[in-house]
């Protein structure tokens, strides 16, 4: 758009000059337009009356857009990070309990297969369990995968046609009824950003930090519980540390004094019967394997088994474990999650049928006031939210700047700070029609329609200008403030109608498509369409009767 721009403003300026010389050397007559004539006549009519009854007219406006802004400071107008771009397929992700093995991990995915490849919708479904083969990631059997590839939408059945998230409901509730299993939707790139933007496998995250993994796990429900009620969220699970069998072996110090053993010999049984112990080397060419000894799986396999390990102690006797320490089956952490040297917990959720910004902050407002975290916990609302709120805070800076920039650039061109001021109403008057927009069409404000906005301030500064100019110019000539404020608006109606037009005919197609791709744009596109009719409709009738308002006699108006 900014190498568009400057090419136009190099052809207006070098170019268009020569080609009009060589094309408009005999005499040109002008073609009226009886549409515009007449949409000109209407136009001068509303004018004067506009001009007549002024304090209506800027009442008005200033209702409108005290209306606009108000809706969108209440939540009217929702806010996300960025638009999500279909990409024509789905990732689905079933978490199961921690201590799951390989056998009843291929069971479910199996049984996943075999619902989501029963929907006409469905092309085809690939599947892995576990962690993948180049072990870039660590999950165990407990974590199954599925990318489920779809068909184009005109080809989907009607109860799911144009709405892919009516289809993910369906698919949702017959895998959950899947025993034990929690599932996630997201899409196959999508699914990536957001791991890599969080940590957390999902669309958004909540990480509670703290030392016990059992107090985590146990607030950790809480929030879940709260969170269950907010409309909105979906997929809500926590990811579980805390599960997996373990074998604890405690050696009671006393019982093994009596007998004369020491603490390090009864480790050194443990870990050469059980886990095994290096007690040579097997040459094989260049390459070296270590020898381990350890006992038959039927002296190990269970507590019973490991209980009657033998030790030998220094009087020659062979004394059992079990006589030397106690030995427990009890659930210990199949994984540590750390983030800055500290333990968390994970909640992943997503949010669907409802805009991002509202759900997170009606969340964070509940679970702040149901939920007292212990002393030393803290909590942390990652994912897309923060990346969101990141965005919003540079646009609270960059939306500031441009509207100063674009005034003293308007100060350069009419050196007054009036002139100047009377024109950026426009831009405050933009809005209006932007988030009329984004509310009937129930879009939501992100960065590409932040990046709308700024591109429509632009839009609404060239129409301000158009119309400001050939009003000094009139008054130049020696015309009253009022024939100046209604003859050069009338004047100026066309090129601003047509420049109005251009912008908004251009990007109508980008604002209505539907297709694969047009998530990103159609916010942006949406954002500029409205709001220049909303400045069309408008500026064009308010900054007249703000021009016969705030002109003097004694006015300078060279530029």
């Amino acid at each position: 758009v900014a190498f568009a721009l400057l090419g136009a403003l190099m052809f207006s300026m070098m170019i268009a000059p020569v080609l009009a010389s060589f094309f408009f050397r005999s005499q040109v007559k002008e073609w009226r337009n009886p549409v515009v004539e007449w949409l000109t006549r209407m136009y001068e009519k509303q004018v004067r009356l506009c001009i007549r009854f002024r304090w209506i007219t800027v009442g008005v406006a200033l209702a409108m857009l005290a209306t606009a802004l108000g809706l969108a400071a209440a939540g009217f107008v929702g806010s996300e990070f960025l638009p999500h771009l279909d990409e024509g397929a789905i990732w689905v992700r079933g978490t199961l309990a921690s201590s799951t093995g390989p056998t009843e991990g291929e069971r479910v995915m199996r049984a996943a297969r075999r619902i989501l490849v029963a929907y006409p919708e469905v092309t085809q479904v690939v599947s892995q369990v576990g962690r993948p083969d180049d072990g870039t990631d660590y999950p165990g059997f407990f974590n199954t995968e599925y990318f489920v590839d779809l068909q184009p939408r005109d080809h989907w059945r009607s109860q799911f046609h144009e709405n892919k998230e009516t289809l993910i409901a369906a698919m949702e509730r017959e895998l959950g009824q899947i025993p034990g299993a929690n599932w996630n939707f997201s899409q196959p790139i999508a699914d990536n950003m957001e791991e890599a933007m969080s940590g957390v496998r999902g669309q958004l995250a909540i990480k509670l930090y703290g030392e016990d993994l059992k107090t985590l796990e146990s607030m950790a429900e809480k929030i879940v519980g709260v969170m269950s009620h907010i409309p909105g969220v979906e997929d809500l699970g926590v990811f579980r540390v805390v599960g997996q069998p373990n074998v604890n072996i405690r050696i009671d110090r006393g019982k093994a004094d009596r007998f004369g053993i020491n603490v390090a010999d009864v480790q050194d049984a443990v870990e050469t019967a059980i886990g095994g112990k290096a007690v040579s080397q097997i040459l094989k060419g260049e390459r070296r394997y270590d020898l381990v000894v350890r006992y038959l799986p039927e002296y190990r396999n269970n507590i019973d088994a490991i209980g009657n390990i033998r030790i030998l102690a220094p009087t020659g006797e062979r004394v059992a474990l079990n006589q030397l320490s106690k030995i427990t089956v009890e659930d210990g952490a199949s994984v540590i999650y750390r983030d800055s040297n500290s333990r968390y917990v994970a909640i992943k959720y997503s949010v669907r049928g409802r805009d991002l910004g509202s759900t997170v902050e009606e969340a964070m407002h509940k679970v702040g006031k149901s939920v007292k975290l212990p002393v030393g916990y803290t909590i942390d609302w990652a994912g897309e939210y923060t990346s969101a709120q990141r965005a919003q805070k540079r646009l609270a800076i960059i939306v500031p700047l441009t509207i100063l920039v674009i005034y003293f650039v308007l100060y350069s061109a009419f050196n007054s700070f009036k002139w100047a001021g009377l024109v950026l109403l426009t831009v405050a008057m933009a809005p209006v029609g932007g988030i009329a927009a984004l509310l009937l069409t129930h879009n939501t404000f992100s960065v590409s329609s932040g990046v709308g906005f700024l591109a429509l301030f632009g839009v609404s500064v060239q129409i301000g200008l158009i119309m400001m100019e050939y009003m000094n110019q009139v008054r130049a000539h020696g015309a009253s403030i009022m024939d100046a404020a209604v003859d050069g608006s009338v004047r100026r109606f066309r090129p601003v109608m047509m420049t109005m037009l251009v912008a908004t005919l251009g990007l109508l197609p980008a604002a209505l498509s539907t297709g694969i791709g047009s998530d990103s744009q159609r916010p942006f596109a949406v954002v500029i369409v409205g709001g220049l009719i909303g400045v069309l409709l408008i500026c064009v009738l308010l900054l007249p009767t703000l021009y016969v308002w705030f002109a003097r006699p004694g006015d300078r108006l060279e530029h």
